[in-house]
C-alpha cells in the first residue's frame, strides 16, 4: 500500500510530500518529491526487528542544509565531467562547474534539488517526474524525466529510470542513497561482493584517466565478499587521494547481482541489480560530523556506503568508453533493484 503525508516546505514555499510503499513482509521505502529521494528503507534483520538501513535526514531543512546528494535522484548526468564541458556534433557545451570550481558533479545538482510531481500508480508503485529546459546546467535539451519506484512483496526496491529529449544529449541517471545495513555506526565490518573485474583510477580531480585496471590484486578486488574496513587504508594512491573508496567498478555482464552487501550484526542482505555497466562505490569518505542526520545524529566518515550504477565517469569525453549519448527522441532506459533479506 501507499500513504502520503506532508514533509513541510523548501526555503522557497515548495510543499514537499513523502510517501510510504509497504508490502505485506513489513518491508517499507518512504520516498519524498524533493531530488525524487528515497529517505528511509525500512528492513527486518534475522530476529524480525526492523530498522532503518539508509543514512540521511528527517527534514526537508536537512536535505536543503546539509545533504551530500543522500538518496537523491540524481541527474543529468550523474557523477563527474572533466572541466564542466563536452563536446557534441562539434559543438562544445559549457556546463555549471559546481565542484570546486572545475568539475561538473551530478548535472549541476539541478534534478537532486527540484520538487518533482508523484502519481500513485497502484499499490505499490510510485511516478516521480520533472522536466529539465533545455539549457539547464549548460545541458542541450529540454528533458521529461521520469522514476518509477515499485516495492515488490520479496523486499525488492525497484527503481526504473526514463528520459526523453528534444535535442541530442547526454543522460546518466542514478540515485545516491547511503546504506548502514546495520541502521547506526560505521560500515567498515559490512562484507561486500562488487561483481567487477576492473575498476577506473582517477586523477586528483577524481577523473577517470582512461585505464582500466584489474582488481585481482589490489585492494579494490571485491569479487569475492570482504569487509569493507579490510583493505580501506591500504597503502594505495588511488584510495589515499580519495580517502577511502569511491570509485567507478565496471561490472561484468550477467543475470546476477552487480552487488552484494552483507552486516553480520543483525544479518541484513542487500542485493543490487543493475543493467547499467558501472556502480560507484563510496564510504562516505569526506563527511566529518558536522552535519546532523536522522535523529540529530552526526553524519561521520564511513557512516554508509553508496552503489551507485551508472554510466562510467566523464564518458562524454571518453570515446573508449560505454557511451550514454541519446538522440532527441531516443528514449533512456534503466533499471536498478535493491533486494533485502537475512542470513541466520
Amino acid at each position: 500500500m501507499i500513504v502520503k503525508k506532508d514533509f513541510g516546505t523548501t526555503a522557497d514555499g515548495v510543499q514537499v510530500d513523502l510517501y510510504t510503499l509497504s508490502n505485506s513482509k513489513g518491508t517499507a521505502a518512504d520516498i519524498i518529491t524533493y531530488g525524487a529521494a528515497i529517505n528511509s528503507i525500512y528492513a527486518a534483520d534475522r530476529n524480525g526487528e526492523f530498522a532503518d538501513v539508509l543514512m540521511g535526514f528527517d527534514t526537508i531543512e536537512g536535505h536543503e542544509k546539509y545533504s551530500n546528494y543522500q538518496g537523491l535522484t540524481v541527474g543529468r548526468y550523474a557523477n563527474r565531467i572533466a572541466d564542466g564541458e563536452f563536446e557534441l556534433d562539434d559543438k562544445t557545451y559549457e556546463l555549471v562547474k559546481n565542484e570546486k570550481g572545475i568539475t561538473c558533479l551530478h548535472g549541476g545538482g539541478e534534478l537532486s534539488h527540484a520538487v518533482w510531481k508523484a502519481i500513485i500508480i497502484d499499490d505499490n508503485s510510485l511516478e516521480m517526474s520533472y522536466t529539465s529546459p533545455d539549457g539547464a546546467m549548460g545541458f542541450p535539451g529540454k528533458v521529461d524525466f521520469k522514476v518509477v519506484f515499485t516495492l515488490h512483496e520479496d523486499n525488492a526496491l525497484e527503481v526504473k529510470y526514463s528520459a526523453v529529449s528534444d535535442k541530442k544529449t547526454v543522460i546518466n541517471m542514478t540515485n545516491h542513497a547511503y546504506f548502514n545495513l546495520a541502521g547506526k555506526g560505521d560500515i567498515l565490518s559490512h562484507e561486500l561482493m562488487i561483481n567487477a573485474d576492473a575498476f577506473t583510477p582517477t586523477d586528483s580531480r577524481s577523473i577517470p584517466t582512461g585505464e582500466i585496471r584489474k582488481v585481482e590484486g589490489t585492494p579494490f578486488d571485491f569479487r569475492t565478499a570482504k569487509p569493507i574496513g579490510r583493505d580501506i587504508n591500504a597503502d594505495d594512491e588511488q584510495l589515499k587521494q580519495c580517502r577511502g573508496y569511491d570509485y567507478n567498478f565496471c561490472l561484468n555482464e550477467g543475470d546476477g547481482p552487480a552487488a552484494v552487501a552483507y552486516d553480520p550484526s543483525s544479518g541484513r542482505v542487500m542485493e543490487v541489480f543493475t543493467d547499467l555497466p558501472g556502480v560507484q562505490l563510496y564510504c562516505a569518505n569526506f563527511l566529518d560530523g558536522t552535519r546532523p542526520g536522522k535523529g540529530s545524529e552526526p553524519l561521520t566518515q564511513y557512516c554508509g556506503f553508496c552503489l551507485e550504477t551508472q554510466y562510467y565517469p566523464n564518458t562524454p569525453n571518453m570515446p573508449e568508453f560505454p557511451q550514454c549519448t541519446f538522440d532527441a527522441g531516443e528514449e533512456f532506459r534503466s533499471t536498478t533493484v535493491f533486494r533485502f533479506s537475512v542470513r541466520e
